[in-house]
């Protein structure tokens, strides 16, 4: 079985657990991916799967090149082409359709997604400086301060934290909890927080 699907975010709610505890879950939609083809490396192997299948209607929006892929091998038209890692001791057929069933309640998973673009941020709000005094008199409240260096190598070093351009790259939650699965509806509900807006998409690992 493959060990990774791609979904939509929802947005957040909260749900009562058996217990009674109240927790906060964010809420993907996943929808069955298509296994189109086993793709061979020289040291692994990797299955490609579809994602998120495109209506009739949009089916002119793909690419030709893509168009001509998908008639090749006679299946439906998707928007997202991954390749994903498998156990090789389970049987997976061309053109089977594998859905959030592979995971489970309780279930430790990683899920990535991409933040959201936060544009050009302060120090501060990028990488949770404390500041400059807020007294009378002093005028660099939230300002670098300095960052030079002395005669030596006189020069700004590499690696130092300034502002700059904030969010809009991948991140990963690892080893988050699977509160509930529901197969009805291809939702899945994770404990916490999920990188990414809504609507974006993010990938759910098996560890």
């Amino acid at each position: 079985m493959i060990k990774e699907l791609y979904g939509k975010k929802l947005g957040m709610t909260q749900i009562f657990t058996e217990e009674g505890d109240l927790v906060g879950v964010t809420i993907l939609e996943i929808e069955p991916a298509c296994v189109l083809e086993k793709v061979t490396y020289p040291t692994k192997e990797k299955v490609r799967i579809g994602c998120f299948k495109v209506p009739e209607k949009k089916v002119k929006k793909i690419k030709k090149p893509q168009q001509g892929y998908f008639k090749k091998l006679g299946t439906s038209f998707y928007r997202l082409l991954r390749e994903v890692d498998f156990d090789p001791n389970a049987e997976i057929a061309p053109l089977q359709e594998i859905g959030i069933d592979i995971f489970q309640e309780s279930e430790i998973v990683d899920v990535q997604g991409k933040m959201k673009g936060r544009g050009f941020q302060g120090g501060v709000r990028r990488h949770g400086w404390r500041g400059q005094p807020r007294t009378h008199g002093h005028t660099m409240h939230r300002r670098l301060g300095s960052a030079g260096a002395n005669t030596f190598p006189g020069r700004i070093i590499k690696g130092l934290k300034m502002p700059g351009h904030m969010g809009d790259v991948y991140r990963t939650v690892r080893k988050v909890e699977i509160v509930k699965v529901d197969t009805e509806n291809n939702l899945l509900f994770i404990k916490g927080a999920v990188p990414g807006s809504i609507g974006g998409v993010v990938s759910v690992r098996k560890r």
